[in-house]
Parts: C-alpha cells; sequence; structure tokens
C-alpha cells in the first residue's frame, strides 16, 4: 500500500502508459469482436475509445520522451533507447493516426478494408506494446 507513495516519477508513468496498454488491447479485441457479429455501431463505440485512449497515449508518451531527450541526468542506454523508440514508431503511429482519423468519423462504414486493416494494425501493436514494456518502460522504472 505504501510503495505508491515511493515510486519514482518514472515507476509511476509506467505504470499509468501500462494500464492503458490494457485498456487498448481490451478495446481492441472488442471492435474486432463487435465487427465480427456484424455488431458494426457497437464496434465503432468501441474504435472511437480506443481512439481517445491510443492517441492520449501518444501524446503522453511524445511529451515525456521529448522531456527525457533532453534530459542531462538520463544515462545512455535508456536514452539511445528512447531515441531509437521514438524514430521506429513515426510510421506506425502516422498510420494509427489517418486510419483512426477516417474510420471513426460517423460517415465512414465499417467495411472489410477496415476489418482487415485494423487487425494488421492490432498485430503491429501488440508486438510494439512487448517490446515497449520489455525494453524501454523496463529501463524507466529503474531510475
Amino acid at each position: 500500500m505504501l510503495s505508491g507513495l515511493f515510486q519514482s516519477k518514472n515507476q509511476k508513468m509506467v505504470k499509468k502508459w501500462k494500464s492503458e496498454h490494457v485498456k487498448m488491447v481490451e478495446l481492441a479485441h472488442k471492435v474486432l469482436g463487435e465487427y465480427a457479429k456484424g455488431e458494426h455501431h457497437r464496434a465503432k463505440k468501441y474504435l472511437k475509445d480506443f481512439s481517445k485512449i491510443g492517441m492520449d497515449h501518444i501524446v503522453s508518451e511524445d511529451i515525456e520522451f521529448f522531456k527525457l531527450l533532453r534530459d542531462a541526468d538520463v544515462d545512455e542506454r535508456t536514452r539511445n533507447m528512447a531515441e531509437d523508440f521514438v524514430k521506429s514508431f513515426g510510421d506506425v503511429k502516422n498510420t494509427l493516426m489517418k486510419f483512426l482519423g477516417k474510420y471513426t468519423l460517423e460517415e465512414t462504414p465499417l467495411d472489410e478494408e477496415f476489418f482487415d486493416t485494423f487487425s494488421s494494425i492490432v498485430t503491429i501493436l501488440g508486438e510494439r506494446i512487448e517490446y515497449e514494456e520489455e525494453n524501454l518502460y523496463f529501463r524507466l522504472t529503474l531510475s
């Protein structure tokens, strides 16, 4: 119970981000499940929820990594991991933002292209989440 009081800023931030990852994965599966059942209206609702959490998460990471890369006290290994993360996620982030911008609009139907693309995005994000948590987030919790 008291452990939360003594966590570093980075440990609290990582805990929050991991919680957001769990929510995003849950929502992604709900989107796909509802779509598969033909419940496109419900799938779109979950997609909007996914978009909100996902975009907030990306902005939060961007801000914190920007600060981290300019922090003189950050060790070189952590800085290098953060730089690699920022560079390697750029294309995925842009693709995700365009996709969500299109398919969260009320007038855009959830079609087969949506399902195929979102399924691919979910797979890529799952791999990315695993990489983040096992590497960069781990390093951040050490500081």
